[in-house]
């Protein structure tokens, strides 16, 4: 049972390919939202960005993801070497991500974390929903950097977040529980949030790393479509 039955996948063909920083060991993206990261099973989901990268760099490889609707940085790697290293620095969280985020409502406090368990709402997979009893740990920081002047039903806020974990829609469903869905999250935005944007409103602004290579530390940003 799909948690969007009414969804049409339609990726921008414009730009096809937004590559921003390449050597012999790793390529750098700004992914648009509304392409997916790999290819998904149904043949009209095979255009993706993996997909797209690899007819220009066939030795390509995906070391991590981020959700369809969310645009911004990705790593891709281009030996195996670099895949194996970069992969480490994921998975011992020694990367640094950085995104923004525009929220439902006015947030109140000027920062703050988000500490809640994440699991897979099985029967409306692709949904993640809170569980403290099966889930895995999951932290989220948060920074306010804007308020609209709005204070009825259409007041936002722009937030910076920084996850230390990486769970599949952790952004969006902390920032649900703390009672500030992302605006246009089709699947955990409710009215109004969910109509006040046209797309989701979350981009991966930065990705700090250090270079598989050299181990030097390095950093990439993208410009936020949205702000």
């Amino acid at each position: 049972m799909s948690a969007n039955p009414d969804f049409i996948y339609l990726p921008t063909m414009s730009p096809y390919l937004d590559i921003i920083y390449q050597d012999d060991d790793f390529v750098v993206i700004n992914k648009t939202s509304g392409i997916l990261s790999v290819p998904g099973r149904l043949p009209e989901h095979q255009d993706c960005l993996q997909n797209r990268v690899q007819r220009v760099l066939p030795t390509a490889t995906i070391v991590h993801r981020l959700d369809m609707a969310t645009s911004g940085i990705m790593i891709m790697a281009l030996n195996k070497p670099a895949h194996v290293a970069i992969s480490r620095q994921f998975e011992q969280r020694k990367t640094k991500k950085s995104y923004l985020a525009r929220v439902f409502g006015s947030v109140a406090q000027d920062e703050g974390s988000v500490d809640l368990p994440l699991i897979c709402d099985w029967p409306n997979r692709p949904k993640q929903k809170v569980d403290h009893e099966n889930g895995k740990q999951s932290l989220t920081h948060y920074r306010v950097l804007s308020r609209s002047n709005s204070t009825d039903e259409h007041a936002s806020t722009l937030l910076e977040l920084t996850p230390i974990t990486g769970r599949s829609h952790q952004l969006r469903v902390h920032m649900l529980a703390l009672g500030h869905p992302i605006l246009g999250d089709r699947l955990y935005a409710p009215e109004p949030a969910l109509t006040m944007r046209n797309r989701l409103q979350l981009h991966a602004l930065q990705l700090s790393l250090f270079h598989p290579s050299t181990e030097q530390a390095i950093s990439f940003n993208a410009p936020c479509p949205f702000i």
